[in-house]
């Protein structure tokens, strides 16, 4: 699929003797044509970004939009205005599809009053837009085939493990054609109120996961809830379905597609989702990675889906389906674990969230251990949060205590209370490595 994009856009290229850059209705990049002329001004700031991310600001975007873009028909002509950083005016070529805007075609205009080739003669463009209408049509049967398989998805993600789990894999490689074995990143968006977006660029299929009940993300709040560090936002009732996507990656190393297709869902999810994390209905149909690209408007739409207790999980890319499965584990531990810890999320990856990637597995119900009942008690939240914290410092007084903004003797008084509630000796490694273990299996439960 994407060697039939760059033709088509090397093809545009050639009929209006410029380098053309195709990217999809929310400006992230999708193929570009070859750069060999001598003028460097073909190589603004606005095309390099956006083929060197592979996505433009919301600057830039706002400005293009603001001209019509996702409603004309035939080709826009922008012009420059270097406050949003376009240098050089544009010819937008709107990539349609049975009316939808799919994606946009962009060129570098001639500039007004330089010496020059002459800009692209109407026939040549109207050739252009007829290659563009047939890169709407792939962008439409690309986003219909990842909706298609949300059924075949759903199965390997529920599929309980043995024959019944091997065939649904079978049946969503089958589905999914060559492209099944290729690098893929399972993500998990918690919690997702209503159906599955229509589309996700660059996802190979989208499916709403039902939860289960128990150690799944959300629940109570761990240790020192509301009390300072470590509480975190309001968390979704167990049993909150969460959005699965299965995106295409290029290479291992290369998430921050991924990364940056998650951000652009958090305000979905956010936007139906109570201030407390009460899920609602869906109103309509984005690090640890949890920044959002493209400015503060972006930065805004995170900071709402923090407040609101959305939380996203990035597992470690896998080549082929048959590790999906384990894939789909590990974003639902991490997107967990984006809930216990504020400082991971919202977006979190698996290969980020250190001790969690054990716990999560460990923690799948609630957390029951007779030396640590007592101390998680809601009355003794401050007690195990300190205690909590003095773990994390490695058991240094002076930084536990310099962390908890307290004198060193109220530390050691707090800690002795421990040891008494608890009946485990904190100069012990291993009532230690217990009561730090059920503090934060604690926050995932």
């Amino acid at each position: 699929m994407k060697g039939d994009y760059q033709d088509l856009v090397d093809e545009i290229s050639a009929l209006l003797g410029a380098p053309a850059t195709l990217e999809n209705r929310d400006f992230r990049l999708i193929a570009f044509g070859a750069h060999d002329s001598d003028d460097d001004l073909a190589m603004d700031p606005v095309r390099t970004r956006s083929i060197l991310t592979r996505q433009s600001t919301a600057d830039v975007r706002s400005w293009f939009e603001a001209f019509g873009i996702a409603r004309a028909t035939g080709p826009v002509r922008i012009p420059a205005a270097p406050d949003a950083g376009v240098f050089r005016g544009r010819i937008c070529l709107p990539v349609r599809y049975r009316g939808i805007v799919q994606g946009y075609v962009w060129l570098l205009d001639q500039e007004p009053g330089k010496p020059g080739k002459p800009g692209p003669e109407p026939a040549a463009l109207d050739a252009a837009m007829e290659v563009a209408q047939r890169i709407g049509v792939l962008l439409a049967e690309e986003a219909k085939a990842g909706a298609d398989l949300s059924r075949e998805f759903l199965a390997v993600l529920t599929a309980g493990r043995g024959w019944q789990q091997d065939m649904a894999v079978a049946a969503l490689r089958a589905a999914l054609g060559p492209g099944g074995d290729g690098l893929h990143a399972a993500v998990c968006v918690t919690p997702w109120p209503g159906e599955a977006p229509a589309s996700v660029p660059g996802a190979a299929a989208v499916c709403v996961v039902p939860r289960r009940g128990g150690g799944e993300p959300g629940g109570a709040a761990g240790p020192g809830a509301g009390t300072g560090a470590g509480a975190g936002p309001g968390r979704e009732a167990a049993g909150d379905p969460a959005l699965a996507v299965l995106l295409r990656l290029r290479s291992t190393d290369a998430l921050a597609p991924a990364l940056a297709a998650v951000t652009r869902l958090l305000p979905r999810a956010a936007q139906a989702t109570g201030p407390g994390g009460a899920t609602g209905q869906a109103t309509g149909g984005k690090a640890s990675g949890g920044k959002a690209s493209g400015g503060s408007a972006g930065a805004a739409a995170v900071t709402t889906a923090t407040a609101r207790g959305v939380t996203a999980g990035v597992a470690d890319p896998v080549r082929g389906l048959a590790d999906l499965p384990a894939a789909w584990e590990q974003a639902v531990a991490a997107a967990r674990a984006a809930a216990a810890q504020p400082r991971f999320g919202p977006v979190a990856q698996w290969s980020a969230i250190g001790p969690y990637r054990m716990l999560a597995t460990l923690a799948a119900d609630p957390v029951d251990d007779p030396a640590a009942r007592t101390l998680l008690a809601p009355t003794n939240r401050e007690l195990a949060r300190t205690a909590e914290v003095f773990l994390d410092c490695a058991g240094q007084a002076g930084r536990a205590a310099a962390a908890l903004g307290i004198h060193r003797q109220t530390l050691y008084y707090r800690l002795a209370r421990v040891e008494q509630l608890t009946g485990l000796d904190l100069d012990e490694g291993e009532d230690r490595l217990l009561l730090h273990m059920a503090l934060k299996a604690a926050r995932l439960a």
